[in-house]
């Protein structure tokens, strides 16, 4: 009689985890999620670049949303600060493309003249040391058949840019569209969060108020880690590189802070070009340039993204690499700058809506992680 009391609180309590067979209406429902799901996923994949487009538009908002709350509480009044915002980072642009523009244009295209004679010199390279040591012939492969790789991938690389946009009339009315679209966030983005709110089901309410909170301080982090860890990386670069002669240092500089936005992949990416331009110029130089990149990505990534993205965003970095190959493999060159955002949102979810509610003992899970990895753990002996 007690042991029924006692079954009866606790099913109405939640609490009665004894196994029960799935029954019919049970399967439905789980028909019916996994349907809606693919449904889902192939609505977005129909649609993915408007997807891709308010995606990049919320996050912008999310970044810059702390920055006019800051200006409103020096009784700035909303509009006018959204206005000075844009106002700045246009006067920012201007001034970057009117000052550093033509240098970078012309550095572009003494690139492009280096290059034919960057791989002859080493193709030459290659043969030479082929002669020098006959074991290398039947090893490396021959030279016309390296170009065609590299032209191969090349135009791999190239595809996997071009992924994910319309075409250039389409380019720049996305353009127009997201900053307009960013205009009327900013302005009065509080209905927006009204109705996020309103679609949440009471009992998961304030999981996801505390979801969106911790997503808009961690975009922010995010943002502050990739202009200072971008800006410290190319300029640094640029400057070791020109140190060791290998030119045009600003293009490497501006390709190694472009590279800050795509996390692990991008920085090695954007560090081949000047290796090419490197090996061309001798086995010395690319040494020297390989040597002032590494240096370079060492002191990013055991300095800056600790101190930076430390704090904020505690992503483990296979977590950051499987997001960045996942969304470029999906979404492209923009799945991939969304990689950190995709896995900050999905650790913050997985955080407030499945680990919290169960209340984990952190520090013990943490002590059985750790007599995992050293193995300490002792088995019966009917597991060996």
């Amino acid at each position: 009689m007690a042991d029924d009391f006692t079954k009866r609180v606790r099913h109405r309590n939640g609490d009665d985890n004894s196994d029960k067979p799935l029954s019919y209406r049970g399967a439905l429902h789980i028909l019916g999620l996994v349907l809606l799901l693919v449904l889902a996923a192939g609505i977005i994949r129909a649609i993915e670049p408007v997807v891709l487009l308010f995606a990049i538009v919320l996050l912008l908002a999310m970044v810059l949303n702390p920055v006019v709350v800051s200006m409103e509480r020096r009784r700035v009044p909303r509009s006018v600060a959204v206005g000075l915002i844009f106002l700045t980072v246009a006067a920012v642009i201007a001034l970057i493309v009117f000052i550093a523009g033509p240098l970078l244009v012309a550095q572009l295209e003494e690139l492009g003249r280096q290059a034919p004679v960057a791989w002859d010199a080493i193709r030459s390279r290659g043969q030479a040391l082929a002669v020098r040591y006959p074991m290398l012939q039947d090893a490396l492969p021959p030279a016309e058949q390296i170009a065609g790789t590299i032209g191969a991938k090349a135009g791999g690389v190239a595809a996997f840019l071009l992924r994910s946009t319309f075409g250039i009339v389409g380019a720049v009315f996305s353009v127009v569209f997201g900053l307009l679209l960013l205009v009327f966030i900013l302005s009065n983005p509080q209905p927006l969060v009204t109705s996020y709110l309103a679609l949440v089901p009471e009992r998961y309410r304030e999981p996801a108020r505390r979801s969106l909170a911790r997503m808009i301080s961690q975009m922010s982090a995010w943002a502050r880690g990739v202009v200072i860890n971008g800006g410290i990386t190319g300029t640094s670069t640029g400057l070791l590189l020109w140190a060791v002669g290998v030119q045009p240092a600003l293009v490497f500089a501006v390709l190694a802070f472009m590279g800050e936005f795509v996390p692990n992949v991008g920085p090695i990416i954007m560090a081949l070009p000047a290796l090419f331009v490197a090996l061309s110029m001798g086995t010395t130089k690319f040494f020297l340039a390989l040597a002032a990149i590494l240096f370079v990505q060492q002191v990013e990534t055991n300095l800056l993204v600790p101190f930076v993205f430390g704090r904020e965003m505690k992503l483990h970095p296979v977590m950051i690499l499987f997001f960045t190959l996942a969304m470029g493999s999906v979404f492209g060159l923009a799945g991939a700058v969304l990689a950190l955002p995709a896995a900050a949102l999905t650790s913050i979810l997985l955080d407030e809506f499945y680990l919290q509610p169960r209340r984990l003992n952190a520090g013990a899970l943490d002590e059985q992680a750790k007599e995992l990895v050293a193995g300490r753990v002792k088995l019966p002996d009917s597991d060996k």
